[in-house]
């Protein structure tokens, strides 16, 4: 895009699209003297700074419930989207323009030649890193009393740690993304430490012990005041906190979202009714989604690593013993490592498997994903394109009309599925 910005918002997203290959370099040199050029957008407001393998999304979400339900404008910046790119960058629940996009992209085409002239940096921005530049933008131009950002990856070398975060909270742990972030639970705990700031209190969720024992020794020598939900709430779930969005975890997940509210000053008037209320209003598309495509329950679950896959299985039962029969389940997958715990899951709790292919890159095929279902399943596995179960608008061709239907696997794949839906066919 150097050299002229197209004002066609299709033009401006197949650019930002085609600058993702420039993530695979993770650390923060690029994102520094970039927000430097734009004035420094990360010191405008105070920040709520969120990582975690997995449920720093419906954490974030539920922080930014509880403070918005409290009175204050709030900014939301997570990832991916499901689909509209703007979904990543959201004030007061608002996603970000198509124009606003066109625009900031023009700004920051702008700035990175200006960055690249002067080599203040080696080679161009990532999508990531303009994202993040956006949301930062965006919540400063729309004067934003505060904002909660979800680390991408990480969290030392994530584009988002150029914030020095009011709070920090790590939600939880597991063996992901180890071409990034190490081979064991320790060195992916030590990375997503990296968002402990000096003296900044930090929320830690439910982790494995050995995880635990690097966050509480990374905040230790930071100085920075840890709180645990183990410690507040014990183990037993049913003390912990309520929330709209379904599962045993997602209560975790509300008593992280509760104690990082609480963390904050008392300028910010954080009753006991806000965090209620925002807990039971929260909306988080894709964790165990419940609707209707032709009649029929169909739930959306992005379940995609081992971690993920244990939550499903609970998830699963439930669901059967709810409706007294196994379901049926469409299942798409980036990376066999992912896949196979999620395929053991799956085979164990459903009737019939289909098996797709999400488009992106990284995705498993048919054959990568069927090779991972035990011997012993004894339904059907049916291998189909996306296009055909879910043919536009409310329609969906899996199973038979008396099935229930779940969607799981990748976060892409649940963002395809919507797109359909939300098509008229």
């Amino acid at each position: 895009m150097s050299g002229g910005v197209s004002t066609d918002y299709a033009a401006v997203a197949a650019y930002l699209f085609g600058l993702k290959p420039h993530g695979s370099k993770l650390g923060i040199d690029r994102m520094r003297p970039l927000a430097a050029a734009l004035g420094h957008p990360e010191r405008a407001m105070p920040f709520v700074h969120v990582a975690g393998t997995n449920g720093k999304g419906s954490v974030a979400a539920m922080i930014e419930s509880i403070l918005r339900t409290a009175g204050w404008r709030v900014g939301l910046y997570t990832s991916p989207h499901l689909v509209h790119l703007g979904e990543r960058v959201q004030v007061d629940r608002q996603s970000l323009s198509e124009n606003a996009i066109v625009a900031y992209s023009q700004l920051l085409d702008t700035t990175a030649d200006r960055l690249a002239i002067e080599g203040a940096v080696e080679d161009r921005s990532s999508f990531f890193e303009w994202m993040t530049a956006m949301a930062l933008l965006e919540f400063q131009a729309r004067r934003c009393d505060i904002a909660v950002l979800e680390v991408g990856l990480g969290g030392e070398f994530d584009a988002t740690n150029i914030v020095d975060p009011a709070v920090s909270a790590i939600t939880s742990i597991g063996m992901d993304h180890c071409e990034w972030l190490g081979d064991t639970i320790e060195e992916i705990a030590y990375a997503k430490a990296g968002i402990i700031k000096e003296g900044r209190p930090v929320v830690m969720g439910r982790l494995p012990p050995a995880a635990e024992m690097i966050v509480r020794t990374v905040a230790a020598n930071r100085n920075a005041p840890l709180t645990s939900v183990r410690e507040v709430y014990g183990e037993a779930v049913d003390a912990y906190p309520r929330t709209s969005l379904a599962g045993d975890y997602q209560r975790w997940n509300a008593a992280t979202a509760t104690i990082a509210v609480q963390c904050l000053d008392a300028r910010w008037r954080i009753d006991s009714a806000a965090v209620e209320r925002g807990l039971q209003t929260v909306n988080w598309s894709g964790r165990w989604q419940r609707t209707r495509v032709g009649g029929r329950l169909t739930i959306l679950d992005a379940s995609h690593n081992a971690e993920g896959a244990t939550v499903l299985a609970a998830n699963l039962v439930a669901l059967q013993q709810e409706i007294g029969r196994a379901p049926v389940v469409v299942v798409g997958v980036l990376g066999v490592e992912r896949a196979a715990p999620l395929l053991q899951v799956v085979a164990a709790h459903a009737k019939e498997i289909y098996l797709v292919v999400p488009a992106q890159a990284r995705a498993s095929s048919q054959a990568e994903l069927e090779a991972l279902i035990p011997a012993g399943f004894g339904g059907r596995v049916i291998h189909s394109p996306i296009t055909k179960l879910f043919p536009g608008g409310d329609r969906c061709t899996a199973g038979g009309p008396d099935d229930v239907v779940v969607v799981t696997g990748s976060i892409y794949l649940l963002g395809e599925v919507m797109s359909r839906l939300e098509t008229n066919g």
